[in-house]
C-alpha cells in the first residue's frame, strides 16, 4: 500500500474528527445561550476533589438566578473589579495582556489578564491549571462564546458560576449565605464586597474581610461610580 492513499485517509479522518469536535462544542454553547447550565466543569472538579481528599464537611452551594432577579450592582461590580472593557472587547483584552507581559519583563509579579469571557469559558468547560493545552482550549471556547452569546448572557452565566467562597458558586448561593436575602436586594457595597474576593475566593473571604479585601471593596465601589453606575450596563446591548 502506498503512503499517499494512507495519508489521504488519515487526513480525511482527522478532518472528520475536527468537524465533529467543532460541531458538538458549538452545539453545547448554542444550547446554553438559552438554557441555564446546571453545573460547570470547575464545580464538578471541586466536588470530585472533595470526595478524593475526604473532605466530609464540604458542601457545594449553587442555584441559578436569572439576570432579571439580580441587583444590577452585581454585574456592574464584577465588571468594575475584573474587566472594565468587557462591553467593548471581543473576548480578549490585548492591552491588558501586553501590560502584564511588560510588567513580567520588568521583574514584577505576573498578574492575570483574563477577561470575563475567558473566565466564563474556563469555569464552564475546563479544568483549573496553566498548561498550554488548557489555555488553547480556553481561547477556543472564548471565541465560541463571543460569537454565539450576547454580552449580557456571558455576564449572566459568569455571575452564576463564579466561585465566591469555598464551595459557594454564583450570586444566588453567595447572597443566601453571606447576606441572607435575595440577590435582587444586594446593595452597591455588598456587590463590591462579592467582587472583591475574585479571583481568589478561597484565600479572601466575603464574611471575614481582611484589610486587603476592605481596600479592594472600596476601590471597586469607586470604580462603579466612575463608570457611571448602573447606566454602564447599557453598554452591553450596543
Amino acid at each position: 500500500m502506498s503512503r499517499r492513499p494512507l495519508l489521504r485517509r488519515l487526513l480525511r479522518w482527522l478532518a472528520i474528527l475536527v468537524l465533529a469536535w467543532v460541531s458538538l462544542t458549538w452545539l453545547a454553547v448554542l444550547v446554553m445561550r438559552f438554557v441555564p447550565p446546571l453545573t460547570s466543569a470547575v464545580m464538578i472538579e471541586r466536588q470530585l476533589g472533595a470526595w478524593v481528599h475526604g473532605e466530609k464537611d464540604f458542601h457545594l452551594h449553587h442555584h441559578w438566578v436569572p439576570w432579571s432577579q439580580v441587583s444590577p450592582y452585581v454585574p456592574l461590580a464584577m465588571m468594575a473589579g475584573e474587566d472594565q472593557k468587557f462591553p467593548f472587547h471581543h473576548g480578549f483584552d490585548f492591552d491588558s495582556i501586553h501590560e502584564a507581559i511588560d510588567a513580567a519583563d520588568e521583574g514584577k509579579r505576573l498578574r492575570g489578564a483574563s477577561t470575563i469571557s475567558q473566565q466564563t469559558a474556563k469555569n464552564l468547560f475546563l479544568w483549573n491549571g496553566r498548561s498550554f493545552v488548557r489555555k488553547g482550549l480556553e481561547a477556543y471556547f472564548t471565541v465560541l462564546l463571543e460569537i454565539t452569546w450576547p454580552k449580557q448572557r456571558i455576564l449572566e452565566v459568569y455571575m452564576n458560576i463564579a466561585e465566591l467562597g469555598n464551595g459557594i458558586y454564583g450570586v444566588g448561593a453567595a447572597s443566601d449565605i453571606y447576606y441572607h436575602e435575595p440577590p435582587a436586594r444586594i446593595s452597591p457595597a455588598q456587590a463590591a464586597r462579592l467582587a472583591s474576593v475574585l479571583p481568589s475566593p478561597r484565600r479572601f473571604h466575603v464574611d471575614r474581610p481582611s484589610a486587603y479585601v476592605q481596600r479592594r471593596t472600596d476601590w471597586i465601589g469607586q470604580q462603579m461610580r466612575q463608570l457611571g453606575g448602573t447606566d454602564y450596563l447599557k453598554q452591553l446591548s450596543r
